[in-house]
Formats: C-alpha cells, structure tokens, sequence
C-alpha cells in the first residue's frame, strides 16, 4: 500500500521558523531508519505558503492566486511517499517520528489511489495511456 504522509503547517513552519539542529538530525536519522526498511520512496519539505500560488479553477477559466494562503491548519509542510503494507504499519512509523515542529503538530497519512481504484471507469484507451506514463517516469 501507498501512502503519502502529510506534515501539517504551523505558525512557525509558516512564519518560515528554522528547526534546531537537534530535529534535523533526529529527523535524518528517522528517515534513514524509514529508506533502510524499505519504507520511504520519496519526502521533501515545503517553503511556507508565501512562495507559493494556487491556481483556482472554474470551467475553462484559470486564476492565479499567490501566498500566502490564511488556513495554516490545512497546510503542508513536508510530505513523504511510503510503501507500507497497510495503514496499521503507517501507523506506527509515524508514532516513532521525532515530534516536525518545536510545538504541537500534526501528521496526516492519506492512502494513494491505484489505477485499479478506477477500475469500474476506466476504459482500455485510458489504461493504455496511464500505462505509458508509469513505464515513462519508471523509465
């Protein structure tokens, strides 16, 4: 099972706040735990919303909005990509995870749609271009 796990913004994260250098090694050290198990396939950090922009959508029309963006709640502000064998094991990676923030955070972990979750709607057409993509970026 996919899953991407999802660090939630704070107001620190967002005001651009560095961590210490303690977190940063905790945190390299988690991750090297999470790469030597074969768990982790990707995770990065994200700036704060202030560099960032939204582009809304409405038919064919497009609007570019820039950052920063008011919910911090609803912001990320990190993410890895897992490979885990069910929300149990996610779980408890994430309760072993040094706390991302000098405070009180959050982790969400979402599961990753498969081509299969599509199945009922999915026409041959439209397997056979998302078949190319994943041979292209696998690649």
């Amino acid at each position: 099972m996919r899953v991407m796990v999802i660090v939630k913004a704070t107001k620190d994260s967002e005001a651009g706040a560095m961590p210490s250098p303690e977190l940063i090694e905790a945190m390299g050290r988690f991750n090297t735990e999470l790469i030597t198990a074969g768990i982790m396939k990707a995770g990065d950090g994200l700036k704060p919303s202030s560099f960032g922009k939204r582009v809304a959508f409405d038919g064919a029309s497009r609007l570019v909005i820039d950052g920063p963006f008011a919910e911090t709640k609803e912001l990320i502000a990190g993410y890895w990509l897992w490979e885990v064998a069910d929300m149990d094991e996610a779980v408890a990676w994430v309760k072993r995870c040094p706390n991302p923030m000098p405070g009180p955070s959050e982790i969400e972990i979402r599961p990753l749609i498969s081509m299969e979750d599509f199945a009922e709607v999915m026409t041959e057409e439209g397997a056979a271009i998302h078949e190319g993509n994943r041979i292209r970026l696998e690649g």
